[in-house]
């Protein structure tokens, strides 16, 4: 059990069953009332965020989350496949609860996969991934108005601006978060 004190960001707690990773923790004590802690957690199962106060003498049950590996093997239909690294056990995920990171899944890749009570429920991915351009209208000299970036499409589909030296055949690094170009690998 965490005190009021031990709920802070980072931690991942249990509320009714669910676990809930602690994003923002304000903790207040008046002179003589007992302390409050104002946060913002977020549901690891259905993403949403809610706002909790926790009060006096309040508790929370601290959520075992695990990572594992696991290899992306591929997609079909709107799920996605994966196979854990240690088990060789095979299992799915939607297009829904991926979200944003089926932008960045190539077949055969490796991630981490975040399990609660043994079982899967969302994949962490690298902070940087390397993709292939498949498609990036040539650079013209002196074409700088725009900033001197151009749209490219990846291998996954994914459209990203790129500097003008990019062309069709290069492999790109990606950061995961922002969707943005890195450098070219």
């Amino acid at each position: 059990m965490l005190s009021l004190a031990q709920i802070k960001p980072g931690v991942t707690i249990k509320i009714d069953g669910t676990p809930y990773l602690v994003l923002q923790s304000v903790f207040s004590k008046q002179a003589r009332g007992s302390g409050t802690n104002n946060t913002k957690l977020k549901n690891l199962l259905t993403g949403a965020t809610i706002q909790k106060t926790f009060q006096g003498n309040d508790q929370a049950d601290e959520a075992e989350i695990t990572y594992s590996r696991a290899q992306f093997l591929y997609s079909a239909g709107g799920e996605y496949y994966f196979m854990d690294g240690t088990t060789f056990e095979q299992f799915t995920f939607t297009e829904e609860d991926l979200g944003e990171s089926t932008k960045f899944l190539i077949e055969n890749t490796d991630v981490d996969i975040q399990n609660y009570e043994d079982k899967p429920i969302a994949v962490r991915l690298k902070p940087k991934v390397e993709l292939k351009v498949i498609h990036a209208d040539p650079g013209v000299k002196g074409d700088t108005a725009s900033g001197g970036r151009k749209p490219a499409t990846l291998e996954t589909g994914l459209v990203i601006q790129v500097p003008l030296f990019i062309n069709e055949g290069d492999t790109i690094r990606v950061n995961t978060e922002t969707s943005e170009y890195v450098e070219r690998a």
